[in-house]
This record gives C-alpha cells, structure tokens and sequence, in this order.
C-alpha cells in the first residue's frame, strides 16, 4: 500500500474546526461557560451524520450477517471486571508535567532530541507529537545553533519519546511551553478511568468506574449470549456505546477526547483455527467499509504493530491508519486478541466461560478477532474526505461529497419563489411525501443558486425544485445533482423511485 501523508487531507485543520462550528456539525461543550476541555456537543447536522455512520455500521455489521449478534452493556459495571481485564492496575498513560507552566503531557506524545554541533552537544529541543513536528524541532534546533553562536555542521535530529530519556538528561530537556530545560518532571503513570460511586454514600465500597472500553461488556455477557441466541463458532458480538477516558491531554479537535463512542466487536474462533487468515479477512472488511461510506482510499494506509509493541496478550494488530490534517493516525484497530479476555474473567469470577462445541464434543475457550472503531474518528475522517472546493459558473464552491448513505439530509426541496401559493403548496406536499423515507430539508430562504450552495456545503445529495412547469405544464420537478451539478426533470410519481435508486438505504 503506498505511504499517506498529511498533507494528501484535503481541509486544514482550522478549516475544518471553523467548518464544523459554523454549519452545525460540532460545538464545545458547555461553550457559553468557556468550555471543558475533551467534551463537545453534536449540532442538528452532526448527530445526524453520527447517528448515520452508526446505523450503518449496525446493518452492514450486524443485520446482514447471519454470524453476529448484538449487546448493549452497562456503562458503568462491577469494579471486579476491571481489576479482570488489568484497566485497574494498568490503564494508564505516562504523564509530565511542566513545574513553571503547570502545562501537562502525555510523555509518550512529547520527543526530544539532542542538538549536536561538529561532534558537541550544544543542547536540547523538544516538540509535540503532529504531522509537523520534524520540521518544528528542526527550525527550534537551527535557532539554538544560532543564538548560542555556534559554528559547523550540525548532525540530523533523531527524535526519541519522553520516556525513553535517561534520568539524567530530564534536566537538560526544554519544556515544549516555556522553552527552558529542566522544569520537566520525570514520567509517571496515570489511570485513564473516571471514577464515581454507586449508591448514597461516599465509600471504598461504593467505587465504581465509567466504562474505558467497550469490550469488557462483551466478554463479561458471552455465556449468556450463548445460551440464549443459539450461535455456534464461529461468531461475533457486536456493541455500540459511549466509553470514558481521562485523557491527559485531549487534542486534536474530536479525535482524542474524553467522552467517545465505540463501534466494536469481538468475533470468537476456535484456539485451533488460523487467526492470521481471520485477521486479515476483518482487516479487508474493515477498508472496504470504510471506502463504502465514503472515507478516500487514497487517505488510508495500513500499520503492523511490530512484535516487540504488541500489548502482551496480543499476537498481532493491524491498524488502518487515516491521514488526518493533524497527521496520519489510528482509524479502525484490528487486534487479534487470543483467549486472554475470557480466561481473565473466568479465573476472577470462578465462572466457566467455555464454548461446548457438539461436533467435537468438547469444551474450550475461544480466541477472539477484534476490530475496534471510534464514531468520532469516523466522523472525522469522513468529513475530510468529502470535503472539497471546485468553481461553478465562475463561482468558487464549498461542498461537502457525503456518501448518500451518511448524509445528514438526503434531498432538499425548493419551491422556486415563495410568494406563489401554488408552488408552496405542491414543493410542501412533496416534501412531506418523501419525509416519510428520508431527512429532508425545505428551503424557501434566498435565490435558488444561493440555496444550492447552502446544501452544497452541508452535504445534501440531491435538491430538487418545483417551478411553474411542474404547477402549470409537465408536472415534472427538476433534480440537481450535488456534485456534477447536473439538472434533470423528474415526473412527480417517479421521483421517489429516482432519488431510491441513487441514495440507496
């Protein structure tokens, strides 16, 4: 697969942000008491597009197989499937903070390096991890040369994680804040788990935590899936739900935020069976839906996590990477997970949770394939891709290509003027004829080019406008097509069955 970069995205980053704001997509949340920072709110536009990208998650995953079922757990569950699954003791992020600007980092996200003149080690630089952050710690590298005075050649900079720095070097690293060296701590772990209690009172006992992942519900509900659906292996669970983490450092817009949902399933398989053929048929599955609901081809790109990064129960993950404007990151992570989930719960609940397979008339614990993806991720990425700016008539254009399948509105309907009763009337009735199947909009505000530019931008595939010809002649409208522009009279009765066939379900 050939290499992705940032810079293949579309839209920057500010673009994008000030798109998302001003058409309804996405706002802070809490925004009119400053905001709290990792939590954002869906617009009318937006929790249509999230809610479209779930369902059709759900129908192609779930619906239209015959070998998945689907769950949807508690967000908040025992403290003991977390102390199962290792959240309690090793959920965690390596945490910095700066002592003068109080700023604090993920350390696994902040890289160093040393700059090295004509053989001396004149100092240190220290950037941000983003699509940009070579060229940053460079130009930062090229000042230091210059305000120390120093002259030669300077070697290339090798980048290194905050924690794999030397005791020894923590006074030597500059703060990514402030610039000065030393005020960095050394690393240190932080639980990611939002921590609440149940019941009234205040108390060890009463600990609980709000779901990290999605997962853990899955596994913890497997025998009674089980027994109650009548599924033989190989099968997957299918969940959608919100899950919680304390980020250190929520960045990137939605991408890493506090508050997220999941689309995840884990589809079980016998210990016998080649997980590595599994694996890559789920990665497959997993691009060619992307691509269906319309995310670039060309933005996606694959990662193998190499063996000596493997979480430890894990015996191999691919993950499909997106070039986002910040950078080219996790999209959709397909982990193949071993046994390691279900035999955790069974040791710690003192619960069998072995799949009885007649044909062999034997009892093991499968072993689980598992392709995790984040709604807001997808969201994200799906925004990216649509997006473009092209010229009309002379005119620079806005638009948003959304799949029809994700649209927030799949047709916008448009009485020519609105000062003529009859073309009111006859554009209303259409529209509530094709409300029953779609989300429609209804526009009557401005110029009719000015209207198409409007759903242009917010994604609308198809307007469709009744003029004094449908009324007074041919009792055709005429359908615009959203990106090729392209206008065609459409009769009334057979409109339904035009816009069918081109948004599909």
């Amino acid at each position: 697969m050939p290499e992705v970069t940032a810079s293949a995205c579309p839209i920057d980053m500010e673009s994008l942000v000030s798109l998302c704001k001003r058409r309804g997509f996405i706002f802070p949340s809490s925004e009119i008491y400053g905001g709290l920072n990792g939590f954002f709110d869906y617009g009318p536009l937006g929790v249509e597009l999230k809610n479209n990208i779930k369902n059709a998650w759900w129908r192609d995953m779930v619906h239209r197989r015959d070998d998945i079922v689907g769950l949807d757990a508690s967000v908040i569950m025992h403290p003991k499937v977390w102390e199962a699954s290792g959240h309690l003791e090793g959920f965690s992020d390596p945490m910095v903070d700066c002592r003068e600007s109080k700023m604090r980092y993920r350390a696994d996200q902040l890289f160093f390096a040393p700059v090295i003149v004509a053989g001396e080690t004149i100092g240190y630089v220290s950037v941000l991890e983003d699509g940009g952050m070579e060229e940053r710690a460079a130009e930062r590298a090229h000042d230091l040369k210059r305000k120390l005075g120093k002259q030669g050649e300077m070697e290339p900079l090798h980048l290194r994680e905050y924690t794999e720095a030397r005791p020894e070097e923590y006074a030597l690293i500059p703060s990514p804040a402030t610039g000065n060296p030393g005020s960095l701590t050394p690393p240190r772990d932080f639980n990611l788990m939002f921590q609440t209690y149940v019941g009234a009172v205040r108390e060890e006992e009463a600990v609980a935590y709000l779901r990290p992942e999605t997962a853990q519900g899955i596994f913890v509900d497997f025998k009674s899936v089980m027994d109650t659906s009548r599924v033989k292996l190989p099968f997957g669970i299918a969940q959608i739900g919100k899950a919680f983490r304390n980020e250190i450092t929520p960045r990137n817009f939605i991408f890493r935020s506090r508050e997220f949902e999941q689309m995840e399933m884990e589809y079980f398989i016998p210990p016998e069976e080649d997980w590595q053929v599994r694996h890559r048929e789920w990665i497959d599955w997993c691009r060619n839906w992307l691509v269906g609901i319309g995310i670039r081809p060309e933005l996606l790109s694959e990662y193998n996590h190499p063996t000596e990064k493997l979480a430890f129960y894990s015996r191999g993950t691919t993950d499909i990477m997106f070039a986002y404007p910040f950078g080219v990151q996790e999209l959709w992570g397909i982990a193949a997970r071993g046994d390691y989930d279900l035999r955790q719960h069974q040791e710690h609940a003192g619960k069998s949770m072995e799949y009885f397979d007649e044909s062999r008339k034997s009892r093991y614990l499968p072993h689980v394939i598992e392709p995790a993806l984040g709604v807001e991720r997808t969201l994200l990425a799906v925004i990216c891709s649509a997006y473009m700016q092209d010229e009309v008539d002379g005119e620079s254009r806005n638009l948003l290509r959304f799949h029809p399948r994700v649209a927030p509105y799949k047709v916008a309907v448009f009485p020519l003027v609105k000062n003529k009763p009859a073309l009111m009337e006859r554009a209303d009735a259409i529209q509530e004829r094709l409300r029953r199947r779609w989300h429609v909009f209804f526009d009557v505000s401005g110029a009719i080019g000015r209207r198409y530019r409007r759903q242009d931008e917010i994604g609308t595939p198809f307007g469709v406008t009744v003029d004094f010809d449908t009324v007074e002649k041919d009792g055709c409208v005429t359908v615009r097509d959203r990106d090729t522009t392209r206008q065609e009279r459409v009769s009334e009765d057979k409109l339904e069955g035009y816009l069918a066939e081109r948004i599909g379900d």
